[in-house]
């Protein structure tokens, strides 16, 4: 009997999507479960009772919480393929540390940047710039932030390519303009099957980011 792999999951969350494409990479069989985040299952709030979040990979009947972290957790178990991590403990702990800046740094600035207008999203405009500047200088010349190998920090930071499209539209800039070789590194990690497969549409990202907008700006009212 093999190994039962489930997946809760989201479409919209990078965070998700990240899971999606190690599972891919690794060529694991799982079963995707989606969930409804207003009205979460009682699997989820069971599996996660801290956070009440997805992603959740539950291995075995044993769950495994936080993105980066349930992709550590692939690696270290499924270790015969597609190593997503380097082998030496140095390297290994520069992938962790820009993993950790990519959690720290895109989700949160990037919301400022679709989410709020005047002032607050100029200084968010112009800090995401620095992030993927900075991001774009340690990829430097390299296909991958790995070097030749597609791993760690390339999954966590690739989910966010998606979105892009709302990003520039809603803060009327762009990317590739500012942040060209970052944008080269995307396309190519697009034609990874691992990443075409488990990336949500751009637009299909803008329209719901538009209407978390609208309920934002509507709840800003009462």
């Amino acid at each position: 009997m093999g190994d039962e792999v489930i997946l809760l999951d989201f479409w919209s969350s990078p965070f998700a999507t990240r899971v999606r494409i190690a599972l891919k990479e690794k060529g694991i069989d799982y079963e995707s479960r989606e969930e409804d985040l207003s009205n979460k299952s009682p699997l989820l709030l069971k599996m996660n009772p801290v956070h009440k979040q997805v992603p959740v990979l539950i291995h075995n009947g044993k769950p495994v919480l936080e993105s980066v972290i349930i992709v550590q957790y692939i690696d270290d178990t499924w270790k015969d393929s597609a190593p997503l991590l380097p082998h030496h403990p140095y390297e290994r702990s520069r992938a962790r540390f820009w993993a950790d800046y990519v959690d720290k740094k895109i989700y949160g600035t990037g919301k400022l940047v679709w989410a709020t207008t005047g002032e607050v999203q100029e200084v968010a405009k112009k800090e995401l710039i620095e992030c993927f500047k900075l991001l774009e200088s340690e990829l430097g010349v390299k296909p991958y932030f790995g070097g030749n190998t597609f791993g760690l920090v390339d999954v966590a930071l690739i989910p966010f390519y998606s979105w892009f499209y709302a990003l520039e539209t809603f803060g009327n800039l762009s990317l590739f303009d500012e942040c060209p070789k970052l944008v080269e590194w995307a396309k190519r990690c697009m034609q990874r099957e691992s990443v075409s497969k488990s990336l949500p549409d751009q637009y299909k990202i803008y329209q719901r980011l538009l209407d978390l907008k609208k309920k934002l700006e509507a709840q800003n009212k009462v």
